[in-house]
């Protein structure tokens, strides 16, 4: 008697709406464990200091060394994406970042913990820009593609309102949790990749000197900066680092003029509605990314909060966020995107500067209030600006746009972090807030007057 068999299980076919479906789900998946690793770590930071050491050199590493292997990478990821196909990437760098994430929940020491971030950070650089291009392949239309990077863009935006508080409840048990909860999300995620559309490549070829050229550049200026808030700006080390991420950046810019077949393709930046993005992804981020990082040590070294209450005073910036983000497509349609990033940058730039004034005993629910103007840039920023992007370049450059454009974002991060970590140890810790929060608004109200030039 032979058993019975069961229905094969089959895909929907190519173009099908459960499979564009289950793209936007896969993609917004990725880009929720990507931002919560961003976000959920900040509120650990002491506690990790406390128990593996490092001083506050480590844990800018520990935060550092996760953004700076992504905005490293980025570039040649979306060459890759290209050349490979969006799905081959995106599955493979997120179980890299399951089995990364693995390595962080179980790290002995800090030197392994931060050599598991940088990890991270190499698979995120593989995820990001494979998951924007994996729904411009699925969504071709443009109103369709509004509405699903506003739906991927909220699985960011959940990430970003949760991670504070749930990181602040991890770490009451144990900080090595915040990592271990991409474990099944990360999962989840690498099957419905599986599962999503077919996706077309070209030819790419691999940029090697412009890759070690952008590395070294990266690496160099940020070790510099964090070295030198700790050994001081003259120390040989320091001197060194910043000479090898002067002369290395001089060599990206050269040879990108000249390679036959550069990271950052001839011409990309001849329309304004690419090149603007850039920066202000990069003027973005400094805020976004930066005041997490200083509000959260504040807090806690200087205000004494708990982990979760930390969590707590930054849960309405995030809910902001969270709350206005499916609101976003609607408002683009009324009142054009151009305007929203103008509208969003405006406001992060009146929180930044607002927190930068306020006494040292300001209340917890008046700081909650301020940095909620940041949390609108969110929501207000960055989709209509990634729209803009992707609606002004070929679909085939999509994979190298978005891996430029996420490049940008990511030195943004990795450069508030290592600079605002300076201000805070060389300061005491009400001069460090002002002084970083004070540049962090000039450069967003700068990235504001850029985004006026906008052709949209």
């Amino acid at each position: 008697m032979t058993a019975p068999t069961l229905p094969a299980l089959t895909s929907p076919p190519a173009g099908h709406p459960a499979r564009r479906t289950t793209t936007l789900v896969a993609a917004t998946l990725v880009f929720f464990v990507i931002t919560l690793d961003a976000v959920i770590v900040n509120v650990a930071l002491p506690r990790i200091q406390t128990e593996l050491g490092g001083g506050i050199s480590g844990i800018q590493w520990v935060v550092d060394g996760y953004t700076l292997m992504f905005a490293a990478l980025l570039l040649s990821s979306g060459s890759l994406t290209d050349r490979f196909g969006a799905r081959q990437v995106l599955a493979g760098g997120t179980a890299l970042f399951v089995v990364a994430s693995v390595a962080c929940g179980l790290a002995p020491t800090l030197q392994v913990l931060i050599a598991a971030r940088i990890a991270q950070g190499v698979a995120a650089a593989a995820m990001m820009p494979s998951s924007m291009a994996l729904l411009n392949h699925a969504f071709d239309d443009a109103r369709r593609r509004a509405r699903a990077i506003a739906v991927w863009a909220m699985g960011g935006a959940v990430a970003s309102s949760a991670g504070p508080v749930l990181g602040g409840l991890l770490t009451l048990l144990s900080w090595r949790l915040i990592f271990l909860v991409n474990l099944p999300v990360g999962m989840v995620a690498v099957i419905l990749i599986l599962r999503s559309v077919e996706t077309s490549t070209h030819s790419a070829p691999f940029d090697w000197a412009g890759q070690a050229t952008g590395i070294l550049a990266m690496g160099g200026l940020t070790y510099g900066v964090i070295e030198g808030g700790q050994a001081g700006f003259t120390a040989p080390q320091v001197i060194v680092a910043l000479t090898i991420a002067l002369v290395a950046g001089v060599g990206f810019v050269l040879w990108q003029r000249r390679a036959q077949h550069p990271m950052i393709p001839h011409g990309l930046f001849r329309d304004r509605n690419t090149l603007i993005p850039m920066l202000i992804g990069f003027g973005f981020m400094i805020g976004y990314y930066g005041l997490p990082f200083v509000m959260s040590l504040a807090l806690q070294q200087e205000r004494g909060l708990t982990p979760l209450s930390t969590g707590l005073v930054f849960l309405p910036m995030m809910l902001t966020g969270l709350v206005l983000t499916p609101f976003t497509p609607w408002i683009i349609e009324r009142v054009g995107g151009k305007r929203l990033v103008v509208v969003g940058l405006t406001l992060m730039t009146a929180g930044l500067v607002s927190i930068a004034l306020l006494p040292p005993a300001t209340p917890f629910w008046a700081i909650a209030a301020l940095m909620m103007l940041t949390g609108i840039g969110g929501p207000f920023v960055m989709p209509p600006t990634t729209g803009i992007l992707l609606g002004s370049v070929p679909a085939q450059r999509g994979g190298v746009a978005s891996g430029v454009f996420n490049t940008s974002r990511q030195v943004g991060g990795a450069l508030a972090v290592a600079v605002f970590g300076v201000l805070l140890s060389s300061n005491t810790y009400t001069a460090g807030v002002t002084a970083s929060m004070l540049i962090a608004g000039a450069i967003t109200a700068a990235t504001t007057i850029a985004a006026l030039q906008l052709k949209r």
